[in-house]
């Protein structure tokens, strides 16, 4: 490793002593040749700094050749200096070089050493994608929002109040059979539709409003090919000044043509406790009508227990059972395929 020569130069003589042009022409020589080879040694970054600092350093080989070009004449000195920085140019395009190769060196060894062993056995595991009854609330939901409708969401652990009384539904009312559902010992319910939700945001919320409700509910219904005491809902809440079933009418059709295509629809009188008048909506699907959709205009009642003049406002509400959907959009005969991961069912879509 080269280091600062201190109180003497290459050749041996004090620095004191007399100086000619042709020893330190010499000493500027062995330099050069010194450091080529010092440098092509070199392993490490760490070295090529040393070397750099004791060749060019302020107190380095080179910088104690030029503190003796005092002692030459006016002649001379220029001569020295200009061979000086050649030299000092050489050097530090040989550090710059090998520093180069030395970390070109460092990264393919660790290359080299962190390269993949491709025989090994694989820990490959396939990518997932969205359940079918995701990917149809999330297409039910656009469609919605695209019509001018905001997401609104709620618990799915209920009061009475909330589930059924705000709903036109009192204690005893003949309709609450038709939505058993389970009860908690604090007296709180599983929801068995998504309508509480709409409850909710009118409390906070005055009209005009358009909102779209997805999310699961519950219902004490036996387990068969199209029942399931957990499944998905998606409603939709339009309230305004002057909206009649013309205006439900036209929202259902255009949704259900953006969803199924243009397929024949039909309206069924029906009844729900918190509209009137009501309907059933049926589209025609391989040749027979299948009931998809339950809506109707709000009933004043609601509306005045929300505190709104039914004079004034008016809406409508459609409720869709997610699953009911998802089976007809991809011919799905049973309800359980649905939740039960089968791989081997879910792979296809």
């Amino acid at each position: 490793m080269l280091l600062p020569t201190v109180g003497r130069l290459n050749s041996g003589l004090p620095v004191s002593a007399p100086i000619t042009l042709s020893q330190l022409s010499e000493q500027l020589e062995h330099l050069e040749a010194e450091a080529a080879r010092s440098i092509e040694a070199a392993a490490t970054a760490a070295e090529l700094e040393e070397l750099r600092v004791g060749l060019l350093g302020k107190k380095g080989r080179l910088s104690g050749v030029l503190g003796a070009m005092g002692k030459l004449s006016a002649e001379e000195r220029p001569l020295v200096g200009q061979r000086a920085n050649v030299l000092k140019e050489q050097v530090q395009s040989l550090l710059t070089a090998r520093l180069d190769a030395v970390q070109e060196a460092a990264m393919a060894a660790k290359i080299a050493s962190e390269t993949l062993d491709v025989t090994a056995t694989s820990s490959y595991v396939r990518p997932g994608h969205r359940h079918p009854l995701i990917s149809t609330t999330e297409e039910i939901v656009d469609i919605f929002a695209g019509l001018g409708y905001e997401v609104s969401e709620g618990p799915e652990i209920e009061t009475d109040y909330y589930n059924f009384t705000a709903l036109n539904i009192p204690p005893h009312h003949p309709a609450r059979d038709m939505q058993d559902t389970f009860y908690l010992e604090d007296g709180r319910l599983l929801r068995t539709h998504t309508s509480p939700v709409q409850i909710r945001y009118l409390e906070s919320n005055p009209p005009p409003v358009r909102i779209v409700a997805p999310g699961r509910v519950y219902r004490r219904d036996a387990v068969d090919a199209t029942h399931s005491p957990v499944f998905h809902q998606v409603e939709v809440l339009a309230i305004d000044e002057g909206l009649d079933f013309s205006h439900l009418r036209g929202t259902v059709m255009a949704f259900l043509k953006a969803f199924f295509g243009d397929l024949p629809v039909r309206f069924r009188a029906s009844y729900f406790p918190f509209t009137e008048p009501s309907a059933e909506v049926d589209v025609q699907w391989r040749g027979r009508w299948l009931e998809v959709m339950g809506c109707g205009m709000v009933d004043p009642a609601v509306l005045e227990g929300l505190g709104l003049d039914p004079e004034r406002w008016s809406g409508f509400a459609a409720g869709l059972g997610v699953e009911r959907f998802c089976m007809v959009r991809h011919g799905i005969d049973d309800i359980r395929r649905l939740y039960t991961s089968d791989l081997r069912f879910l792979e296809q879509f």
